[in-house]
């Protein structure tokens, strides 16, 4: 299957993978920022996100996918710029496949194998209580509540409740023919990732008003990346690209100009998988 995607502009490919709370739409405004300024932009929803069915039978990684998707529009190699959930594949991309990777721009991006703390674990907890009471409304509420900061206005809220909406409707719907079907959704684990086995430069952006869990996630990829460059933007929650768009859009521009245009010009072929 091939994920659901935009493709804007032209020039040096950059990705932008989107949260989990989210679907590709949050990168609206910084996508046609980025294409104005050179740079060819794919957008791709994961599985259960936006425009791309949810899959619960079948064992899949959404870095396989995301690959994938780059093999059929011929991009060999390119910049990757993930939130949250879509940070922590596109770390995974970078630790596994850094022939892949010319920059990384992670915000308030999550590290593979990271181990709950208190403030995630009652999140998870509630939004499960919620869901299996049917209480759709109450779990986009609290996602909304919980991953926006002070700087997020009431249209902004409305775009994530609009999207985490939409994702739960097709995870659950899913779930339920999988039920229905007989078989358990497929949980599937994470593999290994060593973020200290990335090359590419890379900013790693946190947010003041986050969690401590995503906090702590930031120093510590901060800290695994060789060269990496850290940021605590002191205005934001967990989605500074919704919130403060053009302030993220200025970071990442520049990141990526000095980063990639002057460092390694057009897209390259497709290299072979190693």
């Amino acid at each position: 299957m091939t994920i659901a995607h935009d493709v804007a502009g032209d020039g040096p490919a950059v990705v932008l993978l989107h949260s989990s709370v989210c679907d590709r739409r949050m990168w609206d405004d910084l996508r046609d920022a980025l294409a104005g300024a050179g740079y060819r932009v794919v957008c791709p929803d994961f599985r259960g996100f936006g425009d791309t069915p949810a899959e619960a039978l079948r064992p899949y990684r959404d870095a396989d996918d995301v690959l994938a998707l780059l093999d059929t529009l011929g991009i060999g190699r390119a910049a990757f710029v993930g939130a949250s959930f879509g940070g922590g594949v596109a770390v995974e991309i970078a630790a596994s496949r850094p022939d892949r990777v010319t920059a990384l721009a992670l915000l308030c991006a999550a590290l593979p194998g990271h181990e709950p703390g208190p403030g995630l674990l009652a999140f998870d907890e509630e939004e499960d209580e919620l869901l299996d009471a049917g209480d759709l409304d109450a779990a986009v509420e609290l996602n909304v509540a919980t991953w926006l900061g002070p700087e997020a206005d009431e249209a902004v809220r409305g775009r994530v409740r609009a999207m985490q909406r939409h994702a739960f409707e097709l995870q659950l719907a899913a779930d339920a023919e999988a039920e229905e079907a007989g078989a358990e959704p497929v949980d599937d684990d994470e593999p290994p990732v060593d973020p200290a086995a990335i090359t590419a430069p890379a900013v790693v952006v946190s947010g003041r008003h986050d969690l401590d869990d995503f906090r702590d996630m930031s120093a510590r990829l901060a800290e695994l990346i060789a060269g990496a460059r850290a940021v605590e933007l002191p205005w934001a929650g967990h989605l500074p690209a919704l919130e403060r768009p053009a302030e993220v859009t200025d970071l990442l521009r520049d990141f990526l100009r000095d980063s990639v245009l002057h460092r390694h010009g057009a897209a390259e072929p497709v290299p072979p998988a190693v």
